[in-house]
């Protein structure tokens, strides 16, 4: 099936195309601005949307999972890419300046407690978020579970998703000469931090064609080349925030602070055969938190637009609005 294909019978779970009723750009300070949104009932569940990357940004199709007679559906694009501004910026850029940006967003619309929706990095931010303000969060959905290890970014920069896409590897390891290949993160920060606009770009492009070609069983092969200003941003973005592994005090700290969560219940989406993010860590998350449900969908990959993933997501939204009343929302 091509990728196309694959995106239409994704697009059949979803709800109608909407348009936001609210778009702002908020001053988050630190030099930032970040675009918010909202979409659906000004009055609905307050949900909020945490995209992939770090630097992915927010799309249209996002707002689509949430039934929109019922959500009041937040959308962002975190510091330094999307519709926010500086564009590609890594200044004052930290997994800790994102939560503190989610909170002004709460406390800007007036919401006492939301629901969570987030997968990849989305998955990331939304544990740290909660982990830091767990009153503050009724539910959680996550999809592609990423826990900022060692382990997962010694995965798919280390040569392990390598051995199953060696011809893809190939070709993110080309433009590294062959004695800095054994750190592809920092081999890649160099060249995406170079100062030199066309050297980033190229290899901006090729560490986000890497993941793309990953994201999705529904096609093989190396997707389309990504538009220059938004492959810089994502490059330069996933490689500052693994860099620094995501900011964390420790490695394994998510997993590992479970307990501060414990009352929240979630499900948990999980393509079982995630190239990207590897079943392990939504597994090992579940098995932690005893209210998460994992539900492993089968013939799937890491992307949001997977079918089995989208219309998986689409049900865990519809069961958390019939328990709205019980969460206090």
């Amino acid at each position: 099936m091509d990728k196309s294909a694959g995106q239409k019978r994704a697009s059949q779970h979803l709800y109608p195309p909407i348009d936001p009723f609210d778009q702002r750009m908020l001053d988050v300070g630190d030099g930032h601005r970040i675009y918010v949104e909202q979409c659906g009932h000004p009055q609905g569940i307050p949900v909020i949307v945490l995209h992939g990357g770090p630097g992915g940004g927010c799309s249209p199709a996002m707002r689509r999972y949430f039934d929109p007679t019922e959500y009041r559906i937040v959308l962002f694009d975190q510091r330094g890419c999307g519709r926010s501004r500086p564009h590609a910026s890594v200044e004052n850029n930290t997994t800790w300046h994102l939560i503190a940006d989610i909170e002004k967003i709460r406390e800007m619309l007036g919401i006492g407690r939301w629901v969570l929706f987030g997968g990849s990095w989305g998955a990331t931010l939304a544990l740290a978020y909660a982990e830091t303000h767990p009153d503050r969060v009724a539910y959680m959905a996550l999809r592609g579970v990423f826990l900022m290890t060692g382990a997962e970014l010694d995965w798919f920069y280390g040569g392990g998703a390598g051995q199953f896409w060696p011809d893809l590897w190939a070709r993110f390891s080309a433009p590294i000469p062959a004695d800095e290949r054994s750190d592809m993160i920092a081999a890649y920060h160099r060249r995406l931090f170079s100062g030199d606009l066309l050297t980033e770009t190229r290899h901006a492009r090729a560490w986000a064609a890497w993941e793309n070609a990953l994201a999705s069983i529904q096609h093989e092969g190396p997707a389309g080349e990504a538009p220059a200003d938004y492959a810089r941003a994502f490059a330069r973005l996933e490689n500052h925030y693994f860099m620094n592994r995501g900011f964390l005090e420790r490695d394994g700290q998510l997993i590992e602070d479970v307990p501060r969560i414990s009352h929240v219940p979630a499900t948990i989406v999980q393509g079982r055969y995630d190239m990207v993010c590897p079943p392990g860590s939504a597994y090992r998350l579940a098995e932690r938190w005893g209210r998460a449900e994992l539900k492993m969908v089968p013939m799937a990959g890491h992307a949001l637009s997977e079918p089995g993933i989208s219309a998986e997501l689409v049900r865990t939204m519809r069961d958390v609005q019939r328990l709205a009343v019980a969460l206090g929302l």
